[in-house]
């Protein structure tokens, strides 16, 4: 049988992408290739840093304040910094730093109302 290996990608709409591209390539270091994606590869992932994929009940109020059907988790070096400079880029950030044993967690939602994950690993 034919094995899923990893995420290929994380894709969905935008009412203005070019301007949402800059916002996180200012605010949490995007490199925006010439296409206008960006590649996150496995070198740079820290260690115990990993993709999660997991269905939601369709009925969590996890996902909230945001109305989207999701939530993009994004690993980062430093979540608290990280959750300032988006602050500073206008972002509404989320509750609290939670901290567990697998790493640190906050959350924000961007300037098109998508709630974002950040979590930093501990190796």
């Amino acid at each position: 049988m034919a094995k899923a290996l990893g995420i290929g990608g994380v894709f969905f709409k935008s009412a203005d992408p070019k301007k949402l591209r800059e916002w996180y390539a200012q605010h949490l270091g995007f490199a925006i290739e010439s296409y206008g994606a960006v590649k996150f590869k496995p070198d740079t992932v820290p260690a115990g840093g990993c993709t999660v994929w997991n269905p939601f009940d369709q009925n969590t109020e996890y996902f909230a304040p945001s109305t989207k059907e999701f939530m993009l988790n994004l690993i980062v070096d430093d979540v608290a910094a990280a959750l300032e400079q988006v602050r500073a880029g206008g972002a509404t950030v989320i509750g609290e730093v939670a901290d567990y044993p697998y790493g640190c967690f906050g959350h924000f939602v961007d300037p098109e109302g998508n709630k974002i994950e950040l979590w930093q690993p501990k190796g």
